[in-house]
């Protein structure tokens, strides 16, 4: 039975390795939509989002925002694809 040789770089590209592929099924739950809209409809889409997907069921949140210049809104809603 021959043992494989393993230097520290082979042990950390496998370990990253595995950590990226964890890190990738559990980004793939998630669905995420990008906004780019004037104030007054950025409001209304995400009151939209979370009527259609309950925040309770869908775990919906609004991920991430940053307002442009025009007074436009660019938003990131997440959601889970279907409530349990």
């Amino acid at each position: 039975m021959a043992m494989e040789t393993r230097t520290p770089g082979d042990v950390a590209r496998r370990s990253a390795s595995r950590r990226e592929a964890r890190v990738a099924a559990i980004d793939s739950a998630w669905r995420r939509e990008t906004f780019r809209l004037p104030r007054a409809e950025a409001r209304a889409k995400a009151r939209e989002w979370f009527e259609r997907f309950p925040k309770a069921a869908y775990m919906t949140e609004i991920e991430s925002w940053r307002e442009l210049a025009d007074d436009e809104i660019e938003f990131v809603m997440r959601r889970l694809p279907t409530a349990d």
